[in-house]
């Protein structure tokens, strides 16, 4: 009877901590398996990552986010690295702590030259009916103001995120809404300022146009002109356009303080 109880005792121990083993065996795989999940879905985005220029950069995974550090050489970059990992099966958010360490630019002097770049872009692709504004501080270069249609904004943004010295961009740039009367009083605007004789030379340099920016049925007069008599005209003349509910006139006459319309 004795022999018995003690082998029954001895199968009860047994089995008790079988299933203590069981239990504590299943988290132990689980998480083996999320840990192996983790470094497949992080070299999957490295791979992505291969080119020279993320040549310094690090990938972290953990519960389905990416984590990018380490370094890149230009803006566009570091933009792109998070566009990679985001596309990346098995990763569900990207956490972009990577740092530009490109050249370092003095921000005024950043801020001229992206202005006078931007002066430029899509010149001949109706670039009177773009109205950006730039700002920069500490190399974190934010764009603002009315641009045409998102072509135009995704242009000056990639034309922002390739110069050195730029450490961040923030895009503030509102679009224009798609309308056809809009684009009907943009072209009816244009065609009366630029038409008026004394206004008509601010057709031939395309860096110094009055800017154009229509909002449902609203203008705005954005640049800089010569005298006021000219930023009176301008505003007449755009005012007499049928169809246009209202104008507002933000001409700045040259040498006088001006904001920062390109």
């Amino acid at each position: 009877m004795n022999r018995i109880t003690r082998s029954l005792q001895t199968v009860l121990v047994a089995g008790a901590f079988g299933a203590c083993l069981l239990c504590l065996s299943q988290p132990a795989l689980a998480g083996g398996a999320q840990t192996q999940a983790e470094n497949t879905a992080a070299q999957k985005v490295a791979s992505r990552l291969g080119g020279k220029q993320y040549k310094n950069v690090k990938v972290s995974v953990e519960n389905g986010i990416a984590t990018l550090g380490g370094t890149v050489d230009l803006y566009e970059y570091k933009a792109d690295a998070e566009k990679r990992a985001d596309h990346t099966k098995g990763i569900t958010a990207v956490r972009n702590q990577i740092e530009v360490a490109g050249p370092s630019v003095a921000d005024n002097e950043l801020r001229a030259k992206l202005a006078e770049e931007l002066t430029y872009d899509r010149v001949g692709f109706g670039h009177v009916f773009d109205a950006l504004t730039v700002a920069v501080h500490d190399g974190v270069v934010t764009v603002g103001g009315h641009s045409h249609n998102y072509f135009d904004r995704d242009s000056a943004l990639a034309l922002v995120s390739t110069t050195p010295g730029v450490k961040d961009v923030i895009d503030d740039i509102q679009v224009d809404p798609v309308s056809t009367m809009d684009e009907q009083i943009r072209f009816a605007v244009a065609r009366a300022v630029y038409g008026y004789p004394t206004l008509n030379k601010y057709a031939l340099n395309p860096a110094k146009p009055i800017r154009i920016s229509v909002q449902n049925g609203h203008v705005t007069l954005y640049g800089v002109v010569d005298s006021k008599a000219d930023s009176d005209t301008a505003y007449l003349r755009a005012d007499s356009v049928p169809g246009v509910f209202s104008v507002k006139n933000e001409l700045q006459i040259a040498n006088q303080p001006a904001g920062q319309e390109k």
